[in-house]
Order: structure tokens, then C-alpha cells, then sequence
């Protein structure tokens, strides 16, 4: 008998080094506890059919099938027979199992009636989708004098259900079964570290139970009962290290930074020429309470592009100024940096050119940051923030360099904060003396279970209304492939606005002319898409490279748009070449601006009234609808062109008609989710590794998530460091890893 184990003894132990070899290098798998909490991704049900029609070529799947036919044939260009096995779903789906060479045994295994799991890459041959020399496991059911298939033993299927795992070639979803049967029954329960109290009131099952009926379920009964805890688990780790970071948060001393009766934000707010929103006012109050008050602020601004984030935060900033303080804009690229200043500049007029001629003596200075800066310029600039003189200085990486020294630091505004990282977010906060108060501003609508789970610790405020003079964005998917004439259509579109003395975007995903023909724009300053890479094509390997700006620019030039005047921009471009481009495009220099995504965010050209994306499907929900932001920002509507190769019902094709259809961007946060591996929105991408949120959902789960978020407040008031639950407090660690929580935090 295997001996004893727990959730930490290696595998090696219990299934010998071949196995536990296997699970290390193809699944990432050591201990007993990686494995147990390796849950099934399906379950099949004896009888039920797996749907054969949705699989996709190329595709590693596991089918649950029933033998319908067995053919034997000579094959043609070499000696020996093909076998042929037809199996069903029991829908009318079939899918086609070949075999080559002699091998008589498996026609007499495959009998008509047998039910099985097949497990291998789709391929598809003359219109008929196979799997060439799967790997299999017959049931039993049906089977003669109790014979099984040579590959497997059934004894870990008796149940209703069927787990099928996530497997690899080298280690096939029964063979994952089979071991974890194997630990199971020799597996000393371990200590339950849910407060007995939490699982009384929430019913929740033992650690022990769930474990076991999540792999081995007598029925949907006992399979949701599992599930349903270890969800909890998942969820009560996540809340409760958000839940304390916010109390010790809370906790931190700031220096308060009143709103003056009298003083810039006063006199900016008496030059506005326009009415602020009421939604601007209310958050301008929200923003104020928390600036006035002796700890930081970790405020999230949310708002749809073009709703007047920017205001917002420029009102906070200049509240910190008259209270004697410093304000930092940390933007992502300096493209946005740079336009942010002259924005900024532009809406404090003297006021933000203080000790200047035309500036007001009572009012501050505007300084820009960033890496490029000349080494004169960049003197001057560092003296104006060390001395104090600059009270809003705007920057991007370049504000976290030693050297750049502030007098007060009291306010840091992040835009767009899922571009920076949480050290760049500390090194930033570091520069002050107190933790300075944070507001993190985003144009990404965030469903509203998404916010409590990963802005768990931010207070949050939207913006809903946008201002006056926005017109609508129309936005329609051009397929390329299958209607060529609408490609020629999209161009001659753009001339016609260029003639009515409008200006466009054409947005490609790559900046190209760099060597490889594949690489993507993460090689730019700004990532790739999020998400959004597949074309309808399973085979990705046989796609062409993304369209490059350096290939299409001039091929638009010299054909569909010749005569236009074109500018190019990019990450790679130089920054004075990048400033250069960008001011002439918003002074009307430019016609059309063919840019990769360094324009997805905070680039404000009223004129723009048309926007073209190239191979769209490589990019994401949250990108297209950050990118059609960019036009209609004037009184003239805007137009978004959405150009796609992708296949009519493919999972891409889905997407850009869903981002066509609306332009609600909470309902296109949804819809971004669900197409998304739900780890990515909980960090596993973030911090480079596998995710240890396997279960829960974000949209599906959202009762229970604030379930766990009231448990965990509770439980935090009276124990905030959980030195009464120690064995809570190891479980959230290992759920929760610090450089995780860190990513959590988002402050």
C-alpha cells in the first residue's frame, strides 16, 4: 500500500519519479497539494455526448465518444492496413480515429457500442475532422468478459461524472485521474483553515470533502457542494488581503490637503469656460474629502474616454498646490505625457505659467519629465521640482529616477494605471516624506465585481455623464476577405472626410521594419492587444505577420490615399519626432495619421472624425473601444472602421460585432472577461505566474464574492492580523502571494 501523505509531500512519493517526472515537466506539478488542487476543466456524463461539431482544427482535445463504425484498408503508398473508427457524441457529431500500421488488436478493442474517452489534435482530411493515432481509455460499458483497451484502466471512472483535466500529450487526462485516485486514498486529511464560524453560517463543506468531490463526484449534488467551498476559498483570500491592506492603509499618516476658500483651484474654476458635469462636481467632492483628510487617499476615477477624468484630476491637483504641496501625473507613454502638459498648460493658461511675462504671480508652474529631455532642459526641469517652484509636474517612467527630488510630493495621479507596475507605483510614493495621497484614473469601464475583487482596496468614483459637445461613434466591421469591395469602400471614406476638412486614423498592430516578420507591437512602448489574437484560424502558426505601420503607411500613400497628406507614429519614433508628428496632426498639418496603439489613450484631436483598424481582430475588447475614443471628440460624428480577416462566427469575428454593436463600455468590460482566462484579471499575467484563482468567476460569482468580502470585514475588525487564525493566515499566503497582493492592491 502507498504510504501516507499530505498536501506537501512530493509526488515522487506516492506515484514514483517516472510519473512524478512527467507531472513536473509537462504540467507544472510537485507536490500532492499541486495536484489535488489541479481540478477537472469538464466533466462528461456516460450517455451525454461531448460536442464533436465545435471542435477546432488543431485543437488538443479530450472527446467522450461512442464506436459507431470500424474500417480496415490497405494503404496506398506504403505497405500495411489503415484502421478506421468513426466515433459519435450522440448529437449526430462524428469524428474519425485512424491508425496505421498492423494492428488488428485495436479492431477487435474498438467494437461498435463501446463508449471510450480519445484523446489528440483535431486535424481535418478531405472536409472530415480526425485524430490521427489518439491515446484512449474504454469504459468498460459494453465490453466483453471485462476486456479494456491496453491504455488505461477504468477503475477511476466509476463514477456518473467523468473528470477530464487539463492534460499534455505525455500525460493524458486519464493518467492525471489515475493519479490523483492514487493520493486520494492515501491522503491524511488536512486542517481545514475556514473559520468553523464562516463555513456554520455560509454551509460550506470540510477541506477534506471538497477536495474529494471535486475530483471524484458521486453526483451534480456533491460536485456543487465542492465547488462551491473551494470557490470560497478563492474568494475569502482575495478579500481578506485586500480587506487588510486597506485597514493598515488606513492606518498610514498623510499630510492633509485641504480645499482653500480662496486660491488657484478657486480662480481655475471661476476661468473655466464651460459648466462642469454634476458628475465632476460630485467626484471633485469626493476627491476633496479625501485630500483633506490626515491619511492617503487611494481613490480609482473611472470614466468612459472623453467624460472629463482629466479636469477631475487637474481640480485635485491644483487643491494640493494651494495647500502648499506638490502633484505628480504619472502617464504611461510620453506621447500622452507630452500631450497631458499642453493640456494642462492650455486649460491653466497663466495661471500655470507663473514667474513667466504673460504668467500669473499668484499662480504655479507646469513642468514635463521624461526621458528624453536634453541634459539642459532636463536641469532646469529637476531644479523647478526640487525648489518647489513646479507644483504639478508631469512625467512618465523618467519621475522615478534618483535624481528627481520633490520639495512636498502630496498628490500622485496614475493614468491608465494597468501600464505601470506595482515598483514603479512605490518608487513613485517613495519620493515623499508621508505616503502621498493616490488617485488612479481609467478610461476601462470595470464591471462592478471585477472593481470589488481587484480595486478591493480603492474607494471608487465614476464618471457617467460625458461632457457637452461629444458627438456619437458609429463603429462597423469591414470583412477584408470576404467582401474586398468594402476595403475600397473604407478608403474612399476617409477621403471624402479629409475633403469635408476632417482628419483620420489608420491603426495597425505592428510597427514593423525591426527584422522578424512576426514581431508585434509589444516591441513599442505600448503593449499588445489584451487578449484579442485569434482570426477565426485555429492554426495560428500558418497566419500572415500583423500589418505593420512601416509597410502600410506607404502603400496608402502611393495607392488608396495618395495625395493626402500622412504622418506615421509610433513607440519607436524618437520623442521630439513623436511631439513633432502630434503637433501637427492636432494643428490640422496632418490629414491622416497612420499610427500603431501609442494613440489608444489620452490623445484629444477634435477634427479626427474616422478611424480605420487594420487585422482589428489582433486586438482586444478594452483596446478597440480605447481606440474609437480617439474620434468624435468634436462637434462632427465620429466613424470607426473595424477591418478584419476574420471568418464569419469565429470567436474573433463574435468579438468585433459585439464591439460594433455597442458602445456601452460596461457591457464591453463583460464581454472582455469572459473571453479572458479570469486569472489574467487576477494577476497571473502580471506576476509571470500560474494563477492560484482557478475556480472563481468574477461575473458568476459575484453574490458569493461579497459574501467573502462581509466575512472578511468582520473577521479583520477584530482580528486585523489573523493571529487567531493561523492556519487562515498560511492559506492566504499560499493563495495569495505578496507580489500577487501587491498586483491586487493597484494603488
Amino acid at each position: 500500500m502507498t504510504q501516507p501523505c499530505t498536501l506537501d509531500t512530493p509526488l515522487t512519493v506516492n506515484l514514483g519519479a517516472k510519473t512524478a517526472k512527467a507531472m513536473a515537466d509537462h504540467l507544472d506539478l510537485h507536490t500532492v497539494g499541486d495536484l489535488l488542487y489541479h481540478f477537472p476543466r469538464r466533466y462528461d456524463e456516460r450517455g451525454e455526448h461531448t460536442d464533436i461539431r465545435s471542435l477546432e482544427v488543431g485543437e488538443q482535445v479530450t472527446v467522450l465518444g461512442q464506436v459507431r463504425r470500424t474500417t480496415v484498408r490497405p494503404m496506398r503508398q506504403r505497405r500495411g492496413k489503415l484502421l478506421e473508427v468513426v466515433v459519435e457524441d450522440g448529437s449526430g457529431g462524428t469524428l474519425t480515429l485512424t491508425f496505421f500500421g498492423n494492428q488488428a488488436w485495436r479492431e477487435r478493442d474498438l467494437r461498435p457500442g463501446r463508449w471510450g474517452l480519445f484523446a489528440g489534435k483535431v486535424t481535418e482530411f478531405r472536409g472530415v475532422r480526425q485524430l490521427n493515432g489518439p491515446e484512449y481509455v474504454l469504459l468498460g460499458d459494453g465490453a466483453a468478459d471485462g476486456e479494456v483497451a491496453a491504455e488505461g484502466d477504468v477503475e477511476e471512472f466509476a463514477g456518473a461524472l467523468i473528470p477530464v483535466y487539463r492534460a499534455a500529450a505525455a500525460v493524458p487526462t486519464w493518467v492525471i485521474a489515475r493519479c490523483v485516485k492514487t493520493v486520494l486514498d492515501v491522503l491524511t486529511p488536512p486542517e481545514d483553515p475556514m473559520p468553523a464560524a464562516v463555513r456554520a453560517t455560509r454551509n460550506l463543506i470540510g477541506l477534506d470533502a471538497a477536495l474529494r468531490q471535486i475530483h471524484r463526484p458521486a453526483g451534480e449534488p456533491e460536485l456543487f457542494q465542492a465547488r462551491r467551498r473551494l470557490k470560497w476559498d478563492e474568494a475569502f483570500a482575495v478579500q481578506l488581503t485586500l480587506v487588510r491592506r486597506k485597514l493598515r492603509a488606513a492606518d498610514w499618516p498623510a499630510r492633509p490637503r485641504p480645499r482653500a476658500d480662496a486660491g488657484l483651484l478657486a480662480t481655475f474654476d471661476g476661468r473655466l469656460p464651460y459648466e462642469l458635469t454634476d458628475g465632476q462636481r460630485r467626484v471633485g467632492d469626493e476627491i476633496a474629502a479625501d485630500l483633506a483628510t490626515a491619511h492617503p487617499m487611494h481613490r480609482l476615477l473611472q470614466g468612459e474616454v472623453g467624460s472629463g477624468k482629466t479636469v477631475c484630476a487637474l481640480r485635485a491637483m491644483l487643491q494640493v498646490v494651494d495647500a502648499g504641496g506638490q502633484a505628480a501625473l504619472l502617464a504611461p507613454t510620453e506621447v500622452l505625457a507630452a500631450q497631458h502638459h499642453r493640456g494642462i498648460g492650455d486649460l491653466l493658461g497663466p495661471l500655470g505659467r507663473a514667474g513667466e511675462l504673460d504668467g500669473d504671480p499668484d499662480g504655479t508652474r507646469v513642468v514635463l519629465v521624461t526621458g528624453s529631455l536634453g541634459a539642459a532642459a532636463r536641469r532646469a526641469a529637476l531644479e523647478e521640482v526640487r525648489e518647489g517652484r513646479a507644483g504639478i509636474v508631469i512625467g512618465t517612467h523618467a519621475l522615478l529616477y534618483e535624481g528627481v527630488d520633490f520639495a512636498d510630493l502630496g498628490l500622485v495621479v496614475v493614468d491608465e494605471q494597468h501600464r505601470f507596475g506595482v515598483e514603479q507605483r512605490d518608487a513613485l510614493r517613495a519620493k515623499a516624506e508621508q505616503p502621498p495621497h493616490v488617485l488612479v484614473m481609467t478610461a476601462t469601464p470595470i464591471p462592478r465585481t471585477v472593481a470589488m475583487t481587484v480595486y478591493g482596496d480603492l474607494e471608487i468614483s465614476a464618471l457617467t455623464q460625458l461632457p457637452g459637445g461629444r458627438s456619437p461613434i458609429a463603429s462597423h466591421v469591414v470583412p477584408a476577405a470576404e467582401k474586398p469591395a468594402f476595403l475600397d469602400r473604407t478608403w474612399r471614406r476617409i477621403r471624402e472626410e479629409v475633403a469635408a476638412g476632417h482628419q483620420a486614423y489608420v491603426v495597425c498592430p505592428r510597427i514593423g521594419d525591426q527584422g522578424g516578420s512576426g514581431a508585434a507591437a509589444s516591441d513599442d512602448e505600448e503593449p499588445p492587444g489584451d487578449g484579442g489574437t485569434d482570426a477565426g484560424s485555429s492554426d495560428t502558426g500558418s497566419r500572415r505577420p500583423p500589418l505593420a505601420v512601416a509597410e502600410v503607411a506607404p502603400l496608402l500613400a502611393d495607392g488608396p490615399l495618395h495625395g493626402l497628406r500622412l504622418g506615421v507614429l509610433h513607440g519607436r519614433l524618437p520623442a521630439d519626432e513623436k511631439d513633432t508628428v502630434m503637433r501637427a496632426f492636432a494643428a490640422g498639418d496632418l490629414d491622416v495619421l497612420v499610427a500603431t496603439t501609442v494613440i489608444e489613450v489620452g490623445v484629444d484631436v477634435p477634427n479626427a472624425t474616422v478611424m480605420v483598424v487594420l487585422d482589428a481582430d489582433r486586438f482586444g475588447v478594452s483596446q478597440l473601444h480605447q481606440l474609437r475614443g480617439r474620434v468624435g471628440r468634436g462637434a462632427a460624428a465620429g466613424l470607426c472602421l473595424l477591418v478584419t480577416e476574420a471568418v464569419e462566427g469565429s470567436p474573433a469575428r463574435e468579438r468585433l460585432d459585439a464591439v460594433a454593436s455597442t458602445t456601452d463600455g460596461f457591457r464591453l468590460a463583460e464581454l472582455d472577461l469572459e473571453q479572458r482566462r479570469e486569472g489574467d484579471v487576477l494577476g497571473a499575467t502580471q506576476s509571470g505566474r500560474r494563477s492560484h484563482l482557478r475556480l472563481l468567476s468574477l461575473l458568476r460569482d459575484s453574490e458569493l464574492i461579497g459574501q467573502a468580502r462581509a466575512e472578511a470585514i468582520e473577521l479583520l475588525t477584530e482580528d486585523p492580523e489573523l493571529v487567531r487564525q493561523p492556519a487562515l493566515a498560511a492559506a492566504v499566503a499560499a493563495l495569495v502571494d505578496e507580489e500577487r497582493a501587491e498586483y491586487l492592491e493597484k494603488g
